[in-house]
C-alpha cells in the first residue's frame, strides 16, 4: 500500500549523525548551509569524546547530544524527530504542518558536502521520494573487497526488485512519507539497505543521483575487517527481517518496486559496531 500523498516539501533539513569528527565537522556544516533550499542544519553529536558538538555548533548548526554512542540509524532518528517535534510546534493549532525534506549527511564530507545538492531537487520538485548519492570512485588508499555492496545489491534486488548501484550510500534525501515507510530503521550497518527495500516497497519513488563526494575510506588492517564483518552481520540482518515479514504477510519479494533511477522511533535492535558513523563500502 502506497503511503498517504503530501504536498512536496519546500524546504530542506540537513541532518549529520555525527561521532568524534571535529577535524571535519565545521567544514562539512559550513557547506550544508549552502546547499539552496536548506533552511535548518541539525548535527547529532553521537557520545563523542572529542569537540564534535562544541565545533559544529559553531559553525552554525543547531546540535543535539546523545551522552553515550547510540549508533548512526538511532542518531537519523534523533534528528529525524527532533525536527518533526519542531514542525508541529512552530505550526499554528489545527493545521498540519508541513514537513521539509530530510537530507541526511555524513559528518565527513568537508567541503563536498556542498555537492549533496543534486539529491534535494527531486524531493523538492515532487519527482522522487527518496534519492540516493552515487559516489564518484574515492581517490583515497583502501576499500574493501565487495562481499557486504553485493550482499546488500542481492538482497534490495530480490525483495524490491530495485537495482542499486551504491546500495550502502549514506547520502539521501527523502520527503516525510519516505522517511515513515522506513520505520522503525534497522539497526546498524543495515539501515541503508533496508531503507531502500522498506520506501520501494511502500509504493514510493526512488532516484539515485550522481554527487562528487569525498570522505575517509576504511583501509584493510585487522580494525577494519573486524568493521566490515560488523556491516555484513548488520545487512545480513536487516535483509532476513524484511525476508521472514515477506513471507509472513504473504507477500512476494520484489513485488513493490516502482522506482526510478536517474541519470545524473526506535531501531530494530542495538547498534553494535565500534565506529557507527564510518560509511564507507564496504
Amino acid at each position: 500500500m502506497s503511503a498517504q500523498p503530501h504536498p512536496a516539501p519546500e524546504a530542506v533539513a540537513a541532518i549529520i549523525p555525527a561521532m568524534n569528527e571535529s577535524q571535519r565537522i565545521g567544514a562539512t556544516v559550513a557547506a550544508a548551509k549552502q546547499i539552496p533550499g536548506v533552511d535548518m542544519v541539525l548535527v547529532v553529536d553521537d557520545g563523542s569524546v572529542d569537540d564534535t558538538g562544541t565545533l559544529a555548533r559553531r559553525a552554525g548548526a543547531e546540535v543535539i547530544t546523545h551522552p553515550k554512542n547510540k549508533g548512526k540509524a538511532a542518531a537519523m532518528m534523533t534528528g529525524a524527530f527532533a525536527l518533526r517535534n519542531r514542525e508541529i510546534s512552530d505550526a499554528d493549532p489545527g493545521v498540519d504542518p508541513h514537513h521539509r525534506a530530510l537530507l541526511f549527511i555524513d559528518g565527513d564530507l568537508e567541503d563536498s558536502a556542498m555537492n549533496t545538492a543534486p539529491l534535494a531537487e527531486p524531493v523538492l520538485a515532487g519527482r522522487a521520494d527518496m534519492t540516493i548519492a552515487i559516489l564518484p570512485a574515492q581517490k583515497r588508499k583502501g576499500g574493501g573487497f565487495g562481499f557486504v555492496v553485493g550482499l546488500a545489491k542481492k538482497g534490495i534486488a530480490e525483495l524490491s526488485g530495485f537495482e542499486a548501484t551504491q546500495p550502502l550510500s549514506g547520502m539521501r534525501c527523502l520527503s516525510r512519507e519516505a522517511f515513515d515507510a522506513a520505520m522503525p530503521f534497522a539497526a546498524g550497518w543495515g539501515v541503508e539497505a533496508a531503507m531502500t527495500i522498506d520506501v520501494v516497497n511502500a509504493g514510493l519513488r526512488v532516484e539515485e543521483v550522481e554527487c562528487d563526494l569525498h570522505h575517509r575510506v576504511t583501509g584493510r588492517d585487522l580494525k577494519a575487517q573486524l568493521h566490515r564483518a560488523a556491516q555484513y552481520r548488520d545487512v545480513a540482518r536487516a535483509i532476513l527481517v524484511r525476508r521472514l515479514r515477506a513471507k509472513r504477510n504473504g507477500g512476494t519479494p520484489g513485488g513493490g518496486f516502482s522506482s526510478t533511477p536517474a541519470d545524473s522511533g526506535s531501531s530494530e535492535s542495538t547498534q553494535n559496531s565500534s565506529d557507527p558513523h564510518k560509511e564507507t563500502g564496504k
